[in-house]
């Protein structure tokens, strides 16, 4: 799902893009030896000496930091810098790449320094390198723990500056209008078979199939040991969001000793019945409920948005919305397709509820341009076409080369018709994104047996009741394996990725536990944060 993805696709689950907030990372000058998950599969133990070996060589190279390249918008202090890993972990002195990392420094006394806090947005397929810009920025929210950490973001292997993979021409990948993800007919399922197959080839053949193997979870994993230990952290400090704590949950269970301090924020469901197939299906359910709310909030603020005094009317006005863009897109270029990767963000992130509504609201007064504006490509912008077509490229490769995905469509066909039924917010859209794992060109893994390892610190789990991009379960199912995790529930809140938004509640607590390392002695429920205003 992706964090969802947002049009752009954007990131968290298997499916949920990441369109905006959250990110993380954290880099021994003594490398450590990596732990292999128990379950003995093939090559593993080969794997586990390789990731010694790549850990052992960045600790002694280090990272040369530097300003950063202009084209990456990351002025000074933000510096950046490589840490190269191996593609195969399997052959450690086989063919490398290289990682992009950034920092910028603790704002505290050199007393108050507790290390690097590496952070990981999500997607697959998010970038980690705008998590130092909330250091130049003074977000309020992460002030007192920016005094004692320096703040490192990262771009996983295949994303961005990291040996960016692609599967499309981005241009292609962009242009509008797509076919409407809900079918007609047998036909139109035919031929969203074929442009799922061709996507999955086209992924082999501009990606080649020895480097699309190894956009794995776990690789990622070991990759954020290396950079752990080219920081030169004996322990890493870990904050995760969305699909970001899904890599967390890998690296826990994987290096378990290597560990000082993780937080993980909107949880990916880590059991290996769920990676990924039934995650994507959850999430399709999910967002249903979401997107009532949203519609909920919308009808309580008619006074602004003018779409309606109730939840149905507000339905009402999206399904004809829906239906004159399926007959003639909007401005050429916004069929329902484009509707679904614009109006997907109000159930992601609250911060996305007045922008939609607004833009709704001005259509059905007559305003159609705005709708234009937000919800068609831009052709033009060919630097972040590309990036879109890249984060949706690893977000595939990941999550088809991850796990054994159906390869029956008679299943695919069953299960998401009946599920769109009752949820047909997202569970077409959702189908067609990942139905390339179907026919995927390589060999596709096992995921890994999330659990608690020697020397697991305790781990703060954060989690609102109605995200829609990672369901509550997550958190619980991943609180239940991770022995001594502590759980802070938002309750009857929902936006994609909590630790973010100002919420009291949970701010304190997250830094207590990243500068002293208090947990409360039981879980905690919080108060949601304020709702959005018009």
């Amino acid at each position: 799902m992706r964090g969802m993805r947002p049009n752009r696709r954007i990131t968290a689950l298997g499916s949920a893009g990441a369109l905006v907030t959250a990110t993380l990372i954290a880099g021994a000058v003594t490398a450590p030896t990596a732990s292999a998950n128990a379950d003995s599969r093939h090559g593993q133990d080969r794997e586990a000496r390789g990731v010694a070996v790549a850990a052992q060589r960045a600790a002694r190279t280090g990272i040369d930091w530097a300003d950063c390249p202009a084209d990456w918008a990351l002025a000074k202090p933000i510096q950046c810098g490589w840490v190269s890993v191996p593609v195969d972990y399997a052959k450690p002195y086989g063919k490398q790449i290289k990682l992009a990392v950034d920092r910028i420094g603790n704002t505290g006394t050199k007393s108050d320094r507790q290390g690097s806090l590496v952070y990981n947005p999500g997607g697959p397929g998010g970038s980690g390198l705008r998590f130092p810009t909330r250091v130049t920025t003074k977000n309020p929210v992460w002030a007192n723990v920016a005094k004692a950490y320096d703040f490192v973001g990262f771009d996983p292997r295949g994303v961005g500056h990291s040996a960016p993979i692609s599967c499309i021409d981005p241009q292609e990948y962009v242009k509008a209008p797509k076919m409407d993800p809900v079918p007609d007919s047998e036909a139109d399922k035919q031929a969203q078979r074929k442009l799922a197959r061709e996507y999955a080839d086209g992924c082999a053949d501009r990606t080649g199939k020895a480097m699309l193997q190894q956009m794995t979870t776990p690789n990622t994993v070991r990759d954020l040991d290396v950079i752990r230990a080219a920081l030169g952290e004996k322990k890493l400090n870990y904050l995760g969001v969305s699909y970001g704590t899904y890599i967390g949950a890998v690296y826990g269970t994987m290096f378990p000793g290597h560990l000082r301090r993780m937080i993980v924020d909107s949880v990916v469901n880590p059991s290996r019945e769920k990676i990924w197939y039934q995650a994507n299906l959850d999430q399709d359910v999910a967002f249903e409920g979401r997107w009532k709310d949203w519609e909920d909030w919308v009808a309580a603020n008619d006074a602004a948005f003018h779409l309606g005094t109730t939840r149905a009317a507000v339905q009402a006005k999206w399904l004809a919305l829906r239906a004159t863009a399926k007959k003639n897109p909007i401005g050429g270029v916004v069929g329902p397709a484009e509707l679904i990767g614009f109006f997907q963000n109000a159930p992601y992130y609250d911060s996305s509820w007045v922008p939609v509504a607004t833009v709704f609201g001005k259509y059905v007064a007559g305003d159609t341009q705005a709708l234009v504006d937000a919800a068609a490509p831009d052709l033009s912008d060919t630097a972040g076409n590309i990036s879109a077509e890249n984060g949706n490229a690893v977000y595939t490769a990941v999550e088809c080369t991850d796990a054994k995905w159906p390869t029956s469509w008679h299943k695919w066909d069953r299960d998401n018709t009946e599920l769109n039924k009752d949820y047909p917010f997202m569970t077409w859209a959702n189908a067609w994104l990942n139905l390339p794992c179907a026919t995927w060109p390589v060999k596709q893994q096992n995921p890994v047996n999330v659990r608690t390892g020697k020397g697991l610190p305790q781990v703060l789990i954060v989690q609102s009741t109605r995200d829609a991009a990672t369901p509550y379960d997550g958190a619980v199912e991943l609180h239940h394996r991770f022995k001594g995790s502590r759980l802070i529930t938002e309750k009857d809140a929902g936006s994609h990725g909590v630790t973010g938004l100002v919420n009291p509640c949970i701010n304190q607590k997250v830094d207590a536990y990243l500068l002293n390392g208090k947990l409360d002695a039981k879980d905690v429920t919080c108060t949601p944060h304020a709702t959005p205003k018009p």
